[in-house]
């Protein structure tokens, strides 16, 4: 029996009787990971392999090597940090103000 025509009716009896893997592996005297693999072909699972091996630039990427949205981000965190700030002081005007301790939680020791 030819390599194709082994394979073809191996996939076809695993899809038809439900048998495990190992089994058809010991039955036929083929590795079952290599069953695996022929069925997982068979199916369309398999990741095909890349045709080029080279990386495409990204688009999303300038030159110097970082994402064009770096300084969005950078932005935002600035803003994030000042308010962080500014909801500190806040705190501090009104625990000065108030005399009562803000952060602090009533009844801790």
């Amino acid at each position: 029996m030819k390599y194709i025509e082994l394979k073809e009716s191996i996939i076809a009896e695993y899809l038809s009787t439900g048998l495990s893997l190992r089994k058809l592996g010991v039955k036929h005297g083929v590795n079952f990971r290599k069953i695996h693999y022929w069925i997982m072909q068979y199916q369309g699972r398999m990741k095909k392999p890349s045709t080029s091996k080279r990386l495409k630039p990204d688009p999303g990427i300038t030159q110097d090597g970082l994402p064009t949205d770096v300084k969005k981000l950078q932005a935002e965190l600035r803003k994030a940090r000042l308010l962080n700030e500014v909801l500190t002081e806040l705190i501090k005007v009104a625990e000065d103000e108030l005399g009562l301790p803000i952060r602090k939680k009533p009844g801790t020791k």
